[in-house]
């Protein structure tokens, strides 16, 4: 149920892309479930609110994962010194054949939903696997922690072992059309999202009519996009017809400029006119910092991106990367940026704390709608943060202390959290 609230505490979310908005000992006012601002004082309307006073702890916006795949939890931080392609056939692809088992998917998912539940992060865009039933397990798990998220059912007719590849486009899409129609309406806070693999693993065939459905139903796709050499090269075999990878995306009908939004993960190596198009499309860009130097991707130009005016998020990547948490991402993005920096072009700034934090909260939560800050009108989602495990001997600022949670990306820092005005505990 959505209640109506006060937070008291050291309050600190996103301006903009380069601005935080700081109060100590504010008052951040929720009303069914929707943010009425953030005030130094109380105000009078409100006094009639109860207040949970949290003292000294820092109260943030709920962070949001734009790419993260539920199935691979249990492989994390396995096979790290393999390449994407190599890593998918050793890896990914024997564990996620183990969810047509209902009891073994049962159990892994139970780990994923309650590892992210315990964490900073508040919203989710997740892949499942091939399999509707595990998928739809996955989705009544979801919905029943509180997150608000959008699940994914794979699709794979293709360039994958036999015993997970779907039999074929038609089957592969009628699966998918009528898992849609059972889940669509079935949750409050759980909804289905397409999810073609990536291009190598679906036919020109099934993207179509993966295209089709979702102008049918109007809900948004995630994929993957440009994040391997090897992976690119491929594709233009796949698609000799297309000018780069997006361009083959978009010829098949799933690279925005729909009603819905499109989520590509990655864009390590996107082109000029890529990135054109992914502005002109609306596309967002979900950059996956951990992974991409995990499996040796490369490092994605997100300050070229965010200087293009692209929409710009943050995803865990599991199990390319090793944690669900957000601020690990926010941490790794800096990092991987300065990297690029020195190494690769250095007429691209490195992100700042403060732009890391904006595409984990605010960049991302535009996915969702109005989500990702306490500015009045929206979705009230925050993160109660108690930092008194990090000793020092210094007085430290909020601005301070937010970034050493963010480069320290302790989960255990987490004592409370509210989803759109939902407390989960």
């Amino acid at each position: 149920m959505k209640k109506s609230f006060v937070l008291k505490g050291n309050i600190c979310y996103s301006k903009n892309q380069k601005e935080l908005y700081i109060i100590d000992g504010g008052y951040a006012v929720c009303v069914d479930g929707i943010s009425k601002g953030v005030f130094p004082e109380m105000p009078e309307k409100y006094s009639n609110l109860p207040i949970k006073d949290c003292g000294n702890q820092l109260i943030i916006p709920g962070l949001v994962d734009l790419h993260v795949h539920a199935p691979q939890f249990p492989f994390r931080g396995l096979g790290m010194d393999m390449e994407l392609l190599e890593w998918l056939e050793t890896n990914t692809f024997p564990e996620e054949s183990k969810y047509a088992d209902l009891d073994y998917a049962n159990r892994a998912y139970d780990l994923f939903v309650q590892d992210v539940l315990k964490g900073p992060n508040t919203r989710a865009c997740i892949f499942a696997t091939v399999h509707v039933p595990a998928t739809e397990l996955l989705m009544d798990k979801l919905e029943d922690s509180g997150l608000n998220t959008y699940v994914g059912k794979v699709n794979m007719d293709r360039n994958c072992p036999e015993y997970l590849r779907e039999k074929d486009a038609s089957v592969s899409a009628a699966d998918t059309k009528k898992w849609i129609e059972g889940t669509i309406h079935k949750y409050d806070h759980t909804k289905p999202i397409l999810t073609p693999r990536f291009i190598p693993s679906c036919t020109d065939e099934l993207m179509k009519m993966l295209s089709e459905i979702q102008r049918e139903y109007e809900i948004p796709v995630q994929s993957h996009l440009s994040e391997n050499r090897k992976e690119i090269a491929w594709v233009q075999e796949l698609c000799p017809y297309s000018r780069f990878y997006g361009d083959a995306y978009d010829k098949l009908g799933l690279f925005g400029g729909m009603k819905t939004p499109t989520l590509m993960a990655h864009c390590v190596y996107s082109s000029e006119e890529e990135i054109h198009l992914m502005k002109e499309n609306g596309v967002y860009v979900v950059h996956c910092p951990q992974s991409n130097t995990n499996v040796s991707s490369g490092m994605a130009p997100v300050r070229q991106y965010l200087n293009e005016g692209i929409k710009v998020g943050l995803g865990s990547d599991v199990a390319g990367g090793g944690e669900t948490s957000i601020f690990r991402a926010m941490a790794d993005a800096i990092q991987v940026s300065k990297l690029r920096a020195c190494c690769v072009d250095d007429s691209l700034e490195q992100l700042t704390v403060e732009e890391a934090f904006y595409l984990g909260t605010l960049g991302g939560g535009a996915f969702f709608g109005n989500v990702g800050s306490f500015a009045p009108g929206y979705e009230f989602d925050a993160v109660v943060l108690d930092d008194t495990n990090i000793p020092t001997t210094l007085e430290l600022n909020t601005k301070q202390r937010l970034e050493r949670l963010i480069y320290f990306s302790d989960d255990r820092n987490v004592i409370s959290k509210y989803v759109n005005g939902r407390k989960l505990f």
